[in-house]
């Protein structure tokens, strides 16, 4: 349980206020948007980089686990300015925490500078309290990533899901009274949503349906299940549960990125990379089991971060943990 009240712990029922806690530990969520930059044959020689367009980003099976062998050589800070943009959560298991928000232009230049990349290399470095042992994990779908429930279900059965999963947003300046009441709302809500589909897995006759369908919200249900029924001879009920879930208040990162649009990527991390600490281990999740990271370029955005990682620390030890046993 936490006591942040971003609508991420609310909508899955984890807000308490701080006096429920029990063993009370602080947590700090430090958020930094890293946007694509673009990089000429001439910058990426000198080791410059120009902010580019922005991209609508967001797991997960590990795939690779990455030792950093060699030392970091420390880069030129002041030619790299990505654009960027920062939240800093300081709230979710302790009590007197507050949230901060401080937010850089997303169209900030190397001329204007509304971001440096020092600051946020700077903040990194205060929060891993450098000379600590750390570990970098590094999601591949945060290079290329579609919603994968999109293309499981039909366009009409999506949009019932995320009806009958909504989540209902307390008022902006909700009491700690409201905050408790729309979280006892989501659960009783989410509770009967995952009765409803176990039972739905035993027997998915008309009379079953009916009932369920009778409860507060859950009319959509109804035609859901006999749009399902009509493609499928045996519609998987706990897999359209697991996706109810992801439409709660926002939908799923979908954002097939084309390859110049991977390339800025990489290029924005390899600069935030070359001036932060060497890790003591990297992993490195595929996520392509769950085909959060389309299986068309995995193996590509791989290789790129994995030379990525060689061009930063120098000669790896690579394992990769998923190598004959699975081919995803």
């Amino acid at each position: 349980r936490v006591t942040g009240t971003d609508y991420y712990f609310l909508s899955d029922g984890l807000y308490v206020p701080a006096d429920q806690l029990e063993n009370q530990k602080p947590l700090n969520l430090h958020v930094i948007l890293i946007n694509p930059t673009e990089v000429s044959n001439s910058q990426e020689e000198n080791g410059e980089v120009a902010s580019a367009k922005r991209l609508k980003l967001n797991t997960d099976d590990t795939a690779s686990t990455v030792s950093a062998s060699s030392s970091v050589v420390p880069g030129d800070l002041d030619r790299s300015t990505p654009s960027l943009k920062k939240k800093e959560v300081q709230s979710a298991s302790a009590p007197n925490k507050a949230e901060t928000l401080s937010e850089c232009s997303a169209s900030s230049s190397l001329r204007n500078g509304e971001c440096p990349i020092r600051e946020v290399v700077k903040d990194v470095c205060q929060v891993l309290q450098k000379g600590d042992a750390y570990v970098l994990d590094i999601d591949l779908d945060f290079f290329s990533v579609k919603n994968p429930f999109k293309e499981m279900y039909t366009q009409t059965e999506y949009e019932l899901l995320q009806e009958l999963y909504n989540f209902k947003k307390p008022h902006r300046n909700a009491t700690e009274e409201g905050l408790l009441d729309c979280v006892e709302n989501r659960v009783h809500q989410l509770e009967d949503l995952e009765a409803a589909f176990a039972d739905l897995c035993d027997n998915d006759d008309e009379e079953t349906l009916q009932k369920w369908a009778s409860y507060p919200g859950m009319k959509p249900l109804v035609q859901l299940v006999h749009s399902l029924k009509t493609r499928m001879e045996s519609p998987d009920y706990e897999m359209v549960h697991q996706a109810g879930l992801t439409c709660d208040y926002i939908e799923l990162p979908h954002h097939v990125s084309t390859e110049e649009e991977i390339e800025g990527l990489i290029q924005s991390v390899k600069v935030l990379l070359k001036d932060m600490p060497k890790p003591t281990l990297v992993t490195v999740a595929r996520s392509s089991l769950d085909d959060y990271c389309p299986s068309e370029q995995v193996d590509i955005i791989q290789e790129k971060v994995l030379n990525l990682l060689g061009s930063v620390y120098g000669a790896l030890d690579v394992h990769l943990d998923y190598s004959g046993t699975s081919s995803f």
